[in-house]
C-alpha cells in the first residue's frame, strides 16, 4: 500500500496539542482557533453524510469540511464559487498582473498592527494604481483592480504584498468611450514604486499621529515620536512594484485567478515529509531562477511561521476598486461591454465551477447524492482536540 500523502491536518493534529500547551501565552485567539478548526477538519468530529453516484452507485463517506480560509483542505468549494460568480466581470482585453510588495521595516509594523496595517496597504494600492491611470499623461482613464493579500513568501516567512489583476485600459472620464493602454505595457513600475511609497508612508504616518498604531517587545520604543521618525529614515528609497507581461485572455485571467484567490500559506502537496520532529517541503528559489528545492524545519518553526499568516477576524483579503467595485460594478461593466462592442460572457468551463467536484471520481459520468447524515462524534471530537475523556 503506498504511504498517505502528508497533510497540514496530520502535523497538526500530531504536534498542535503539545505546541498550544508550551506556546499559549503567546498565541492569540485566532490563531488557536485555526489550529483547532484544521485539527478537526474532514474527521467524525464534524460529522458528515454518505454520498452515492447516480449512475454507477457507488458510495463515499465525506466527513464535513472546518471551512476555515486558512485550512488548505476546504479551499476548492469556496474558489469554485467564487471564481464562477467572477466571470460576469471579465472584459474582452489584455489584463495585467501588478504585484505590491511591502520591506522588513514596515513588515515588522504591521505584524504587531494586522487590520490597520493591511487596510492601509489596500488603501495604497488602489489609490496608487487609480490616481497614475486616470493621468491623462498616462492613461487618463478609470480602471479596475481586483487586489488579493498574500502575507507569505515560499518559505512562509513574513512577507505581506498584494497581488493585482487590472483590465488594460479603463473609462474614459465622461463615459464616453473606452481607453486601451499600449499593448504589452500597463503603466510605468518606478512611478508606480514612488507613488506607493508615498502614499503608504503618509496613510502610516496618520495612523500613528492618531494614537492607532501599537508597538511591542522590540518595537515599543517607535511609540516614542522622535524614534518613530528615525525609524522611518531607514525604510528603502525603493519599494518593490512587480509588473508580470498580461494575460492570453480572459480565461487565462479566470484560471490565474483560481490559483492565486483562494490559496493559502502552504498546500499539501508542497509538504513532502515529517520525520522525527521535523516537517520538510518544497519551495521555488526565485533568486535562483526559480528552482525548487527543499526546506527542513523543526515542527515547532514550522507550526510558528504557519501561524504568523493568521488574519483577523472578519477580515476581507480579497477587495475589488475602482470599475470592479461593488456599488456601481455592474452598472460600470455593462458600459464598457457597450463601448467594446462585446456580447455577455459565456458560462464559465465545468473546472471552474463547484458542480465540477460533484461529479463520480468512481465512473466520471454521474453525480454523488447525498443519500445518508452523519452526526458528529463527540469522542472524536474530543480526542483530535487532545481533551481527556471524562
Amino acid at each position: 500500500m503506498p504511504q498517505a500523502a502528508l497533510r497540514l491536518a496530520d502535523i497538526l493534529r500530531q504536534y498542535g496539542p503539545d505546541y498550544r500547551e508550551r506556546h499559549r501565552g503567546s498565541l492569540s485567539y485566532q490563531q488557536l482557533a485555526v489550529m483547532h478548526a484544521v485539527e478537526l477538519c474532514r474527521t467524525a468530529a464534524l460529522g458528515g453524510h454518505v454520498e452515492e453516484c447516480d449512475a454507477c452507485g457507488h458510495r463515499r463517506i465525506s466527513y464535513n469540511s472546518c471551512r476555515n480560509r486558512h485550512c488548505n483542505q476546504c479551499q476548492s468549494l469556496a474558489k469554485a464559487q467564487w471564481l464562477e460568480r467572477r466571470q460576469a466581470d471579465l472584459l474582452p482585453v489584455q489584463y495585467f498582473h501588478v504585484v505590491f510588495s511591502l520591506p522588513a521595516q514596515i513588515a515588522a509594523i504591521a505584524y504587531q498592527n494586522k487590520k490597520l496595517v493591511y487596510a492601509i496597504l489596500f488603501r495604497a494600492v488602489s489609490n496608487t494604481l487609480r490616481s497614475i491611470a486616470a493621468d491623462p499623461k498616462r492613461l487618463g482613464a478609470e480602471i479596475g483592480v481586483l487586489a488579493v493579500l498574500h502575507t507569505w513568501g515560499q518559505t512562509l516567512e513574513y512577507h505581506p504584498h498584494v497581488h493585482c489583476v487590472v483590465p488594460g485600459g479603463g473609462l474614459a472620464p465622461d463615459g464616453q468611450r473606452w481607453i486601451s493602454c499600449r499593448r504589452r505595457f500597463l503603466l510605468p513600475v518606478k512611478v508606480l514604486s514612488r507613488r506607493f511609497r508615498s502614499l503608504f508612508l503618509r496613510y502610516l504616518n496618520e495612523a500613528f499621529q492618531s494614537g492607532e498604531l501599537q508597538f511591542f517587545t522590540g518595537l515599543e520604543a517607535l511609540a516614542q515620536p522622535t524614534a518613530w521618525l528615525a525609524y522611518l529614515q531607514t525604510v528603502p528609497r525603493q519599494w518593490v512594484v512587480y509588473a508580470k507581461p498580461p494575460f492570453g485572455g480572459p480565461q487565462q485571467v479566470l484560471e490565474y485567478l483560481g490559483r492565486y484567490t483562494h490559496r493559502v500559506a502552504i498546500s499539501n502537496n508542497r509538504l513532502l515529509g515529517l520525520e522525527e520532529g521535523k516537517v520538510s517541503f518544497r519551495w521555488k528559489d526565485y533568486r535562483d531562477h526559480s528552482r525548487q528545492k527543499v526546506m527542513t524545519l523543526t515542527v515547532d518553526e514550522f507550526i510558528r511561521r504557519f501561524l504568523l499568516h493568521v488574519l483577523p477576524k472578519g477580515f476581507q483579503r480579497i477587495r475589488q476598486f475602482g470599475l470592479l467595485a461593488n456599488p456601481s460594478r455592474v452598472a460600470k461593466l455593462a458600459r464598457c461591454r457597450e463601448l467594446l462592442a462585446a456580447a455577455p460572457p459565456e458560462a464559465p468551463p465545468a473546472k471552474f465551477t463547484y458542480h465540477a467536484l460533484e461529479r463520480c471520481p468512481l465512473c466520471g459520468r454521474g453525480h454523488m447524492r447525498r443519500i445518508g447524515i452523519l452526526l458528529p462524534s463527540v469522542e472524536e471530537h474530543r480526542q483530535t482536540a487532545g481533551i481527556d475523556s471524562p
